[in-house]
């Protein structure tokens, strides 16, 4: 897969709207919001501002409590949405996929935030075609928001078009990171700790927070400047990836070189200050 910078840059050729898809993916499209909106619906009913956990036990038994009740609401009806697809049963493992189509959804996206009571989580997916991201939804049934986005059509929000920001000074930038997972080993997470220091010199304000998904959606609305995550995790990547591109801005690794499902590491941007995180991620994290 080549970097993704404005939109997929693959060829025209390979785009949806040039293949006669277009109607067919949207009509995808249409029925993978209406599950999500549903399965946010169950989420919203399931949450309690003054939840509060006393215990790891006590956390993770509420973690796949919300994960067991939201997939029904979503795995079938995603499958049906498109014959012939397939689920990423771990939607944390990184690496390639096997071609074909694939469903990578996250059916609690900030989950651990979602048990504590506290605001940024929401349901996501994205369809990947031979490790290509062709289709994104993010729902956020906090405010009702929910981001969409097809392979070269465009990304949006509640229908209205979705732009990066316009910043080219990293100094005028706010950017974000964040933790991927529990269990990242102690280098991965020093290199972090170092990344965050590097961007605290050099951009405007620093973001760290989870999860992921709920912080490229801002890149992509232009809130935000930049993310960038030392981690492979599909799930928290691939939905923002692909409305990061298609609202005009650039996802690479963070040297600056082409990011696929294979990549390590993720940078997306507003192109105005890409080559600038890269430097300082490059350089000193």
């Amino acid at each position: 897969m080549n970097s993704l910078s404005g939109s997929l840059s693959t060829p025209l050729s390979d785009s949806l709207s040039a293949t006669g898809e277009t109607a067919e993916f949207a009509a995808v499209l249409e029925r993978a919001v209406a599950a999500l909106k549903t399965a946010g619906q169950l989420l919203l009913e399931r949450y309690d501002v003054s939840a509060r956990h006393g215990d790891l036990d006590g956390i993770v038994r509420a973690i796949h409590a919300n994960d067991e009740a939201v997939l029904p609401l979503v795995e079938q009806p995603l499958l049906e949405a498109r014959p012939g697809s397939r689920w990423v049963e771990d939607e944390l493992a990184g690496g390639v996929l096997p071609g074909g189509e694939w469903w990578v959804v996250d059916t609690a996206e900030g989950n651990i935030n979602h048990i504590h009571g506290m605001g940024e989580w929401a349901v996501t997916a994205a369809l990947v075609r031979d490790n290509t991201p062709v289709l994104a939804v993010v729902h956020v049934p906090l405010t009702g928001d929910t981001y969409t986005a097809l392979r070269g059509r465009g990304a949006f929000l509640n229908g209205e078009p979705l732009r990066v920001s316009a910043k080219t000074d990293l100094k005028a930038a706010l950017v974000g990171t964040g933790q991927a997972k529990p269990g990242e080993t102690e280098e991965a997470l020093r290199r972090m700790g170092a990344s965050v220091t590097a961007m605290l010199i050099d951009a405007l304000v620093v973001r760290v927070s989870v999860p992921a998904t709920m912080q490229l959606i801002h890149v992509a609305a232009g809130r935000m400047d930049a993310f960038w995550q030392f981690s492979d995790v599909r799930s928290g990547l691939l939905p923002g990836a692909l409305l990061v591109s298609e609202a005009g801005g650039t996802v690479t690794d963070t040297d600056g070189e082409p990011w696929s499902l294979a990549s390590g590491d993720f940078l997306a941007s507003a192109p105005g200050v890409h080559t600038q995180a890269v430097d300082v991620l490059s350089a000193r994290a």
